[in-house]
């Protein structure tokens, strides 16, 4: 194994014992506890070099290093064989199933006199280091809190059905103090997203500056490098909360490494020590990772001479914002289009929003009790929320005004209208909504054979309703078709014969004789 080169200042140390103080090889090795035969190595190095004591002025540590170690030439490595093109290496690694050891030969097969596979590994990773260098990211207390989804679930036991299935790990660490914050939750969905936020903020006791997070899907709908598309009901949650959030940029672990980290640690000091635990309710695992979480941010750190939980009450705590008076109520965003109906459709349910929407696109928040609707950020409609599928919730205030009176009818209001105009007019209106499955579906009907009486007067419709009766004629156009052309006249005159003639002192009438 070759020795490890000297620093360049023990080599000028070197250099100036012997031929400034001239000291014997032999004195300069208890001088400097370097053995004689790395002394003479450098020695000659420097006669090689032609330098000796004093150096030239000016002259660098890197300017000297380069002079006594110049390495092979040029021609005999890099000049004589034909080194790979790194870029291109860095894009095909980037495919799934392809390795170094894969394009290593390919390269051979290429160049057969090219290099190694030990040099093509290092020189591949000199390369990359140069072209991505690390920056070391400095936390402010309270400012930033990096949040995720640990990679690794946990069984929960359904009490019932025995059934076993896998609960999800939220992990969340401050920048500054790294303090560790964890709970599991039912799935990674948005709703399960924004409550193990809720979570974590009632038990930080405040609201850090930044929420830096990954991009997935119920946090980041749209990843960009740039300007990536967030989540309504996160962004809803951020602004109840009054923080920023920040994605990961694509690609970027690095941009939150202290959560990966952390995540590292849950499973390690969580995860594992549950994993031989039963469990039969989120609750009950939610105690235990409670525990142990508290148990890890006890624990003294090495390098800091402080537990997680000590550095966040010195650092964060006093940085964080208070927490609003009440916390976030969860809810859903969805785009919906009014149907001609004037109404839109919510899990189901349809809710009515003003008929002049009708085809606009529309934001409808979903919350646990209400159901709101927005135009253009102006709220147009507001509900309570439905608890069964397949109704209509429908506010009279946004009916046109003629659905609007349509709505007011009900059978016996119907049948009342008709009761004015006459009896026949009573029972065709009844045998109208009994032919229906259900008497709000003949409305329409009725409604039009009422409007006639304002063309025909009420006696010569209740006679056309008579008529209609007795042929079995249901339709506004049949009674129409007989008012039209004077059939109901037989009817009325029958009608006029059957009254009894007008009180009078010449007539003794029926019951004179009784």
């Amino acid at each position: 194994m070759p020795t490890e080169r000297l620093s360049m200042r023990r080599i000028r140390d070197v250099l100036r014992l012997k031929y400034e103080a001239r000291l014997s090889e032999r004195a300069m090795v208890a001088a400097l506890g370097i053995s004689k035969g790395a002394i003479g190595s450098y020695l000659s190095r420097a006669r090689a070099a032609g330098l000796s004591w004093p150096l030239p002025e000016g002259l660098t540590d890197t300017e000297l290093e380069r002079r006594l170690f110049p390495g092979p030439p040029a021609t005999e490595t890099v000049a004589s064989r034909p080194v790979p093109d790194w870029a291109e290496v860095e894009r095909e690694l980037r495919r799934r199933g392809v390795t170094r050891a894969l394009l290593w030969q390919e390269y051979r097969a290429r160049h057969p006199e090219g290099f190694g596979y030990s040099w093509f590994c290092e020189a591949y990773e000199a390369w990359k280091s140069r072209l991505s260098p690390r920056m070391r990211q400095s936390h402010v207390g309270g400012e930033k809190v990096f949040v995720d989804f640990a990679g690794d679930s946990i069984g929960v036991t359904d009490p019932d059905s025995g059934v076993v299935w896998q609960a999800r790990l939220f992990v969340a660490t401050m920048g500054a103090s790294n303090l560790i914050f964890a709970e599991a939750r039912a799935s990674e969905g948005l709703a399960d997203w924004i409550g193990a936020h809720v979570s974590l903020f009632a038990a930080l006791g405040g609201v850090p500056k930044f929420v830096v997070c990954d991009n997935l899907k119920s946090a980041v709908i749209s990843a960009d490098r740039y300007e990536p598309g967030l989540n309504r009901s996160y962004l809803e949650l951020a602004e109840h909360y009054g923080t920023t959030i920040l994605p990961a940029r694509p690609g970027k672990p690095r941009d939150k490494a202290k959560v990966e980290q952390s995540v590292l640690l849950a499973e390690r000091w969580i995860l594992a020590r549950l994993r031989n635990a039963r469990f039969f309710s989120l609750a009950e695992l939610n105690g235990a990772i409670t525990t142990l979480t508290a148990d890890l941010n006890a624990r003294i750190m090495r390098g800091f001479g402080a537990s997680r939980a000590e550095l966040f009450a010195a650092l964060d705590v006093p940085a964080l914002h208070d927490l609003p008076e009440r916390p976030y109520a969860f809810a859903r965003w969805k785009r919906c289009r009014v149907g001609p109906d004037y109404h839109v459709e919510v899990e189901g349910h349809w809710y009515s929003v003003p008929f002049r929407l009708i085809r606009q696109l529309l934001d409808v928040r979903v919350a646990e009790g209400t159901v709101e609707a927005f135009h253009r950020g102006e709220r147009v409609a507001s509900h309570p929320r439905a608890l069964h599928r397949r109704g209509h919730s429908t506010v009279p205030e946004h009916m046109p005004s003629a659905h609007r009176r349509h709505a007011h009818w009900t059978p016996a209001r119907l049948l009342e209208e008709a009761a004015r105009i006459g009896p026949a007019t009573v029972a065709l209106c009844e045998a109208v909504m009994a032919a229906r499955p259900h008497p709000e579906q003949g409305f329409r009907t009725c409604l039009g054979i009422l409007a006639l009486a304002r063309t025909y007067g009420a006696a010569r419709l209740d006679a056309a309703c008579g008529r209609g009766a007795s042929i079995r004629a249901r339709s506004v156009a049949s009674i129409r078709s007989i008012l039209q052309n004077g059939l109901e006249r037989a009817f009325l005159e029958e009608e006029m014969e059957r009254r009894p003639p007008p009180p009078h002192g010449n007539i003794r009438g029926g019951g004179y004789f009784h």
